[in-house]
């Protein structure tokens, strides 16, 4: 009898957390979005733009805030408000995985099925923002390189990837580090 309302604990706690993974993990795949629609839409449009690069990484800090609050939700209602190390460091990442994962499905599916040509834009706007000769030789070479990389299927996913999973998980670890806590 204690053995299987252990069990439906147990297995109450799990069905808590993917629930929470899968919303907040969604939500935030969803929203990642945004920016990279917005940023293709001014590729296409006025390739020559100057691109803020350190205004992104600050918008996409904001955005991944999502998975501080992910967890915390987590630790809130499923467990009482006690959540060890590891537990959010797993709750995060994994909300990190199914993100990183809908912003592949849609960058695929846009890059495929809207603008095969992006690597071309982008390579244009790229260096376009070059200014000077030898800046302009070594980008044109490292642009190269990255066109014929993208054009293997496995490392276009793999690229993909990793423009949002390192952040993700360095935001996860953040978030698990200020989380944790044990019962008193």
């Amino acid at each position: 009898m204690f053995e299987a309302a252990l069990l439906d604990l147990l297995f109450q706690k799990l069905n808590d957390m993917k629930r929470n993974v899968w919303v907040y993990g969604l939500v935030l795949g969803a929203v990642l979005c945004i920016p990279w629609l917005i940023m293709v839409k001014m590729l296409y449009t006025n390739p020559e733009f100057k691109s803020h690069d350190l205004l992104g990484y600050a918008i996409l800090v904001v955005i991944y805030s999502l998975i501080f609050f992910g967890i915390r939700n987590y630790r809130q209602k499923a467990l009482d408000g006690v959540i060890s190390f590891g537990q959010a460091f797993k709750t995060g990442a994994l909300i990190t995985l199914v993100a990183a994962t809908l912003y592949l499905f849609v960058w695929l599916f846009f890059y495929f099925f809207f603008i095969p040509d992006f690597m071309e834009v982008f390579t244009q706007h790229v260096l376009y923002q070059c200014t000077s000769e030898e800046e302009l030789a070594a980008k044109t070479i490292e642009m190269e390189n990255f066109n014929r990389m993208y054009q293997n299927p496995l490392l276009m996913i793999l690229l993909t990837y990793a423009e949002v999973l390192p952040i993700g998980l360095v935001v996860s670890l953040i978030s698990a580090l200020i989380l944790k806590n044990k019962k008193t």
